[in-house]
């Protein structure tokens, strides 16, 4: 619908189409619920630098000559409701100019916009430690429609992790494990059943996190969390396990249910082949009752493989998607990279 009109009407431009970012559908997840606020047909146009000068132009062009629907579903939005954060709705209508959501920007805007970042090269350990993995997902995970401007070969570099990152962000998720893992059952056994089920499921989300990394997936944030898991390649075999350690009023059947779990990523583990076999049975924390995973050295055995200097100096806090869930933190873009200092203080 919009390539033949610039096509038409700017023939030499070249520039990439996609739908990535934020919205629901860039991650393939949108349910008719989604369809109330901000939704409807759109497409991203990336040009290059020098042609934003035809923003306007190719703006007012769309307005003028887009079709008012698309596949059944109006193109037209009604203006931002400054009384409802900004909300834009499908609004039918037959003359006149078309209230489009075809944006025009660069590549560098959109990190800029999304990860407050100029470039994506040459990125250094704390640059992506610093970038949440919600974030990487939205631009890793929506459509790209064409391609003349390098927005693939953008994508590509932001994939996944460096081996090393990943080897520090792995051996992170195990210490969280391994620091907790204890603590369930001593909560329990001295009747804190609810402090017991607050650690439970921080140990759930850890290990869901932590097959997010098994598997070189990044995690989505958390309304689509639970249902990106059930889709990873462990996802059928855990998801079932992890919801009876959820819906436990002991810690006793809280542990029992984690005892293969553990057992599961521990397999997991070694079948990646980063280091040598690790034991993949649980056993007593140090002769207690309480079935632990992590004390086998799992962490460790990461941090031995990792070549960088400068992230085996970090201290095992992981990445910021590891260590803060604070919506306003994970999703201002200045934010994050400001906060490659933490670790920069530890060289």
């Amino acid at each position: 619908m919009v390539q033949p009109l610039l096509a038409s009407h700017f023939p030499t431009l070249k520039y990439s189409a996609a739908l990535l970012g934020s919205g629901s559908e860039t991650l393939g997840y949108d349910t008719p619920m989604s369809s109330d606020h901000h939704w409807g047909p759109r497409v991203m146009l990336f040009v290059r630098e020098a042609d934003m000068v035809l923003a306007s132009q190719i703006q007012q062009k769309l307005a003028e000559t887009l079709p008012y629907t698309f596949l059944g579903y109006s193109t037209h939005f009604s203006e931002p409701d400054p009384n409802d954060s900004g909300v834009q709705h499908l609004t039918v209508v037959d003359s006149g100019p078309v209230n489009h959501r075809v944006t025009i920007q660069t590549t560098r805007s959109l990190l800029s916009e999304q990860l407050g970042l100029t470039t994506a090269e040459n990125l250094s350990p704390l640059d992506w430690l610093a970038l949440p993995q919600q974030k990487l997902l939205t631009l890793m995970a929506g459509a790209v429609y064409h391609d003349e401007i390098g927005l693939a070969e953008l994508r590509h570099r932001l994939n996944w992790y460096p081996q090393d990152v990943w080897l520090y962000l792995l051996a992170s998720g195990w210490a969280r494990i391994g620091q907790e893992e204890h603590l369930l059952g001593r909560a329990g056994i001295v009747g804190d059943e609810t402090g017991s089920a607050l650690i439970g499921a921080r140990l759930v989300r850890d290990i869901m996190r932590l097959c997010f990394l098994m598997e070189r997936r990044y995690a989505p944030y958390a309304k689509w969390f639970g249902t990106a898991f059930k889709q990873l390649d462990c996802g059928p075999s855990l998801y079932p396990t992890l919801k009876k350690v959820l819906a436990a009023r002991t810690w006793q059947n809280r542990q029992k249910h984690l005892i293969p779990t553990y057992e599961f990523i521990a397999r997991q583990h070694n079948k990646l082949a980063l280091t040598p076999p690790l034991p993949e049975t649980t056993l007593p924390f140090f002769g207690r009752p309480f079935e632990v995973i992590a004390v086998h050295g799992f962490a460790d055995a990461l941090l031995a493989h990792i070549h960088d200097p400068q992230i085996r100096r970090l201290p095992l806090i992981g990445s910021i998607a590891q260590w803060s869930d604070n919506t306003d933190l994970l999703e201002a873009p200045q934010l994050p990279i400001k906060i490659a200092g933490l670790y920069a203080t530890n060289d």
